[in-house]
C-alpha cells in the first residue's frame, strides 16, 4: 500500500477502514466471521437507539436568555455550512457568553473554567432574568429534511440542575442522551477556549497523553481485540487445564492397573495422535449404580472446590490498598475542600472588585488582601480542587475494589451437606455494604471454606477408597477429564481462528494507529507552520510514547532551534505555545471520525504577534472549506488578517444594552459584502461608464454565485450526500451555469436547465437579472438603467436562492 493510499485510508472513519481491510483480506471466512462478529457488536449497539443522530452535525442558531451575561433572549444565527463565522465585540458585550451557552448546551458543564468544578457554574444565571434561563440550539444534521433543536433549562438556581432534551425530525422529542454524542464530545469536543489551551500544555504529561490518544480513534480495534482475546484465552485455559489434569488422571489408572477397565482406559487416553473417546464413553457408562445415596453424596464432596485464595487475596489486598487511601485522605473531605475553595474565589472576586482595597472584609485587618494573599489564595484554591478530586477519586477506587471482591463470590449447583454453612457465610459476603467489614469477613469466610473444601475433599476421598470404590473414584476423573477433552477437542478449529483473527487485529491495530499519528503529525506540523510565521523553532515530531494502559505515558513534541534539537516547550515563548497548542486542538477537534461540523474558539488570538494572527486566518480559513468555524474575539485583528488576506468571512457584531440586553447583528458575509460593493458604487456619482457597466454586474455576479453555492451546500447536506464529492463538484464548476445547476440539480451537467428552472422557481425578472449580471464579464458589459434597483433586486433574488426549499 503507497504512503498516498494509506493517507487517503486512514481519513475514513475506522469502521470503515476496518471493513474494507477485513473485506480485501486472505482469512478464511470463519475467521472474517468471528472478526465481524466483534467488531459489529459496537455498531449494533450504537443504532438502537432510533433518535441517535448519525450524520455530521452543524449549528444553525442559537437561543439564549437568563443565562451568565445575557438577560432577555438573544439570538446568533449562523448559516449551518463550512466556512468561518467572526463573532466581535468589546469585552463583556457577551461574546464569551454566548461561546459558553453552546458548550453547555451540549455538555451541561464548563469544563474549561480553572479551578472549578465542571458541573458547577459559579454564578452562572443572569440576575437581570434569572427566573427562565435557557439554551435552545438549532441544528442541522446532514441527511435530515428539517432542523433539530436541542434545549436545555434548569429547574433551580444550582448549575448541576440542567435538563437537556433533544428533538429530531420524524423521532419525537428525547433526554439529549440518546443522541449517541457522550464519546465524541469527549473524545472531539469542538469548543476551544483560551483557557483550554494553556492546559492542552500545562496539563499532566498523561492528560496530554490520552488528549491526543483518543482522537486515533482506535477503540472499535482494541474493544474488539480484547472480547476476542478473552474467547482465546478461555478456550486455551480449558485446553491446558485438560492437558495439565492428564497426568494425575494416567497415574490413577496405572494405580488400577489390574483392573481391566484401567488398562483400556489407559490405552483411550494414550492413543498417539487422537483420543479414543467412544471407548471412554462405554467404560463411564458401564459405571455400576451407586450401592447407597452416602455414595451420591462423597461423589460431590469428592468434587468440592472452594474460591480461588489468590485471586481473593489480590482483590482484598486492592480493596485494603483502596482503603487505606481514604483514610490517608480522612479530615480532608472532598466537600469541605470545595467549600472552603470557594469561600476563596468569593474572596479573589471581592479583591478584583476592589482592587485598591486592601482590608479584609471579614475581620477589618488592613493590608491583608496584597499581592502575596492574592497568589497565595489562588494556589490554594488549585490544591483544594484537586484534594477534592483525589478524595472522590479514592473512594470510586473503594467502591470498584468492593464490586470487584465480590464478583468473586459465587455459590455452586451443589453443595455438600458439611460445606453448607461455610458456603452460606463466603455468600453471604455479597450483601456486606462496609469495604471494611467486608475486607475482613470475604477474607476470613474463603480462607475458612477453602480449608473446609480441602478437609471434605480428602475425607470422601479416603472413605471412597475404604468402600472398596476405587474404581469408581477414577472413572468420575475420567469422565469429567473426557468431557473437557472433548470440549477441547471440539473447539480446536474456533481456538485457531481465534488466534488468528487476533493477530490480525494487533497487526492491524499497529499498522493503522502508526499511520493515524502520523497523518495527525503531519496535519500538527502543517498548522504549525502557518502559526509560526517568524519564529525560529521547528517542531520537528509529535509522537506518543507508552501505552493507554501504562502508568508512564507522555506526549512527546520534538522542536529545533536553528538546527539545534530541543523539547518543545522549553525553547517556545508564550506566543509559540499558543499556537503550538493550537496546533494540537484544530486536528483532535477535525478528525473524519467526529460527527461534529463545527468548531467554537474563544478567544484564540491572545499572545499572538500580527504575523501569526495572519497565519491563524489561513489557517481557519483551510479548515474551514470543510467545517463550520465559529471564532469569537474581541481582538480586531483577526478580522483585519482575513481582510487584508481577502479571505471569506462572516462577520456578527456583539452589543450590550441596559439590563444586559444582548443584539447579534450579522455585518458581513460574502453575499452582503458584495451587495454592499455594489451598493456603493450605485450610489457614487461621476465613475467610469465601464465601472456601472462591468464592475457594478460583476459584484452583484459575486453575489448571486456563492448565494447558489450556499443553496448548493445545503441541498447536498440534505439528501446527505458526502463533503468529498460536493468539494469535488464545487471544485469542477467553473462557469456560473454550473454552480447553478449543482445548486437546482445536484448536478454541474445540467447548465441548459437552469434558466427554465430560474423561471419556475424566482420568475422571469430573475433570468433577466442572472443574463446582466453574466454580461457585465463580456467586453461589451451590460446597461443598468437604474443602479439602485438593480442592486436591490439582485439582493432579494440571492436571498431567495440561498435559502432552498425543504424537500422530503
Amino acid at each position: 500500500m503507497t504512503k498516498t493510499e494509506q493517507h487517503q485510508q486512514t481519513a475514513l472513519p475506522l469502521a470503515e477502514t476496518v471493513a474494507t481491510r477485513l473485506a480485501e483480506s486472505a482469512l478464511p471466512e470463519p475467521v472474517k466471521a468471528l472478526l465481524r462478529d466483534a467488531l459489529g457488536s459496537d455498531t449494533a449497539d450504537a443504532g438502537a437507539t432510533s433518535s441517535a443522530a448519525s450524520g455530521r452535525v452543524y449549528l444553525d442558531s442559537l437561543a439564549v436568555n437568563g443565562f451568565r451575561g445575557i438577560g432577555s433572549r438573544a439570538r446568533l444565527s449562523l448559516s449551518p455550512r463550512p466556512g468561518v463565522n467572526l463573532v466581535v465585540g468589546r469585552n463583556g458585550s457577551g461574546k464569551s457568553s454566548l461561546a459558553d451557552a453552546i458548550e453547555v448546551g451540549f455538555t451541561g458543564t464548563r469544563a474549561h473554567r480553572p479551578g472549578q468544578d465542571a458541573t458547577r457554574g459559579g454564578h452562572w444565571y443572569n440576575l437581570h432574568n434569572a427566573d427562565s434561563p435557557k439554551i435552545e440550539l438549532k441544528l442541522a444534521i446532514e441527511g435530515d429534511t428539517g432542523n433539530s433543536t436541542l434545549t436545555r433549562t434548569w429547574t433551580s438556581e444550582e448549575f448541576a440542575s440542567s435538563e437537556a432534551t433533544f428533538k429530531r425530525p420524524g423521532h419525537g422529542t428525547v433526554p439529549l442522551t440518546e443522541a449517541g454524542w457522550d464519546t465524541a464530545l469527549a473524545d472531539h469536543r469542538p469548543f476551544l477556549s483560551y483557557t483550554d489551551l494553556d492546559l492542552m500544555l500545562t496539563g499532566k504529561p498523561s492528560e496530554r497523553y490520552d488528549a491526543i490518544a483518543t482522537i486515533l480513534g482506535m477503540d472499535l480495534l482494541s474493544t474488539a481485540t480484547n472480547r476476542l482475546s478473552a474467547r482465546e484465552k478461555a478456550l486455551a485455559t480449558a485446553a491446558k487445564a485438560s492437558r495439565d489434569a492428564l497426568p494425575g488422571l494416567k497415574d490413577a489408572l496405572y494405580a488400577l492397573e489390574d483392573d481391566d477397565r484401567a488398562v483400556q482406559a489407559l490405552l483411550a487416553v494414550d492413543t498417539p495422535g487422537a483420543l479414543d473417546l467412544a471407548t471412554i464413553d462405554a467404560l463411564v457408562a458401564g459405571l455400576p449404580a451407586a450401592d447407597d445415596s452416602r455414595l451420591a453424596e462423597l461423589q460431590v464432596e469428592a468434587g468440592a472446590h472452594g474460591p480461588d485464595l489468590s485471586e481473593v487475596g489480590e482483590a482484598v489486598e486492592r480493596l485494603r490498598i483502596a482503603l487505606a487511601d481514604v483514610e490517608d485522605l480522612h479530615g480532608t473531605d472532598a466537600e469541605n475542600a470545595r467549600l472552603r475553595a470557594d469561600l476563596l474565589e468569593k474572596a479573589l472576586a471581592h479583591a478584583d472588585r476592589h482592587p485598591d482595597d486592601d482590608v479584609c472584609p471579614a475581620c477589618g485587618t488592613e493590608r491583608a488582601l496584597g499581592r502575596e494573599w492574592y497568589d497565595r489564595a489562588y494556589r490554594q484554591i488549585v490544591e483544594l480542587r484537586h484534594e477534592a478530586k483525589t478524595a472522590e477519586d479514592a473512594r470510586a477506587a473503594v467502591r470498584t475494589g468492593a464490586r470487584n471482591l465480590q464478583n468473586l463470590i459465587d455459590r455452586p449447583a451443589r453443595i455438600p451437606t458439611a460445606l453448607v454453612d461455610p458456603w452460606k457465610a463466603w455468600t453471604d459476603c455479597r450483601q456486606i455494604a462496609d469495604p471494611v467489614d467486608l475486607v475482613r469477613s470475604a477474607e476470613d469466610a474463603a480462607t475458612v471454606l477453602a480449608d473446609a473444601c480441602d478437609t471434605v475433599r480428602r475425607h470422601a476421598a479416603h472413605e471412597l477408597e475404604e468402600r472398596d470404590e476405587r474404581w469408581r473414584a477414577v472413572v468420575i476423573r475420567l469422565a469429567a477429564w473426557a468431557d473437557k477433552a472433548r470440549e477441547t477437542e471440539r473447539d480446536k478449529p474456533l481456538l485457531g481462528n481465534l488466534r488468528k483473527a487476533v493477530k490480525w487485529l494487533k497487526d492491524l491495530s499497529t499498522e493503522l494507529r502508526e499511520q493515524r499519528m502520523e497523518r495527525f503529525t503531519d496535519a500538527t506540523q502543517g498548522i504549525w507552520e502557518r502559526l509560526r510565521q517568524e519564529s525560529n523553532v521547528d517542531l520537528t515530531a509529535v509522537s506518543l510514547k507508552g501505552s493507554e494502559k501504562a502508568n508512564v505515558r507522555k506526549l512527546v513534541m520534538a522542536a529545533s532551534v536553528d538546527g539545534q534539537d530541543a523539547p518543545a516547550l522549553d525553547v517556545m515563548s508564550q506566543g509559540e505555545l499558543h499556537s503550538l497548542a493550537l496546533s494540537l486542538f484544530l486536528p483532535r477537534a477535525t478528525t473524519e471520525d467526529s460527527p461534529f461540523g463545527f468548531l467554537v474558539i474563544d478567544d484564540p488570538v491572545q499572545s499572538m504577534d500580527p504575523t501569526k494572527v495572519h497565519g491563524l486566518a489561513q489557517v481557519l480559513h483551510e479548515i474551514g472549506r470543510h467545517r463550520q468555524i465559529v471564532v469569537f474575539t474581541h481582538d480586531p485583528r483577526l478580522q483585519k488578517a482575513f481582510t487584508d488576506q481577502e479571505l471569506p468571512v462572516t462577520v456578527f457584531q456583539v452589543t450590550r444594552g441596559e439590563r444586559s440586553r444582548v443584539k447579534v447583528d450579522c455585518v458581513d458575509d460574502p453575499i452582503a459584502q458584495a451587495i454592499g460593493d455594489a451598493r456603493a458604487i450605485a450610489a457614487t456619482r461621476g465613475l467610469p461608464p465601464e465601472t456601472y457597466s462591468h464592475v457594478l454586474p460583476g459584484l452583484c455576479r459575486i453575489a448571486l454565485e456563492n448565494a447558489f453555492l450556499e443553496a448548493a451546500w445545503i441541498r447536498h447536506h440534505r439528501t446527505n450526500g458526502s463533503e468529498h464529492d460536493l468539494q469535488a463538484a464545487i471544485d469542477s464548476a467553473e462557469r456560473f451555469q454550473e454552480i447553478a445547476a449543482f445548486a437546482l440539480f445536484g448536478d454541474v451537467k445540467r447548465g441548459n436547465d437552469v434558466k427554465e428552472e430560474v423561471r419556475r422557481r424566482y420568475g422571469s425578472q430573475a433570468c433577466s437579472l442572472i443574463q446582466q449580471c453574466q454580461k457585465g464579464a463580456h467586453p461589451d458589459g451590460t446597461s443598468i438603467p437604474n443602479p439602485h434597483l438593480f442592486v436591490t433586486d439582485v439582493e432579494n433574488l440571492a436571498q431567495k436562492i440561498r435559502k432552498p426549499e425543504v424537500t422530503a
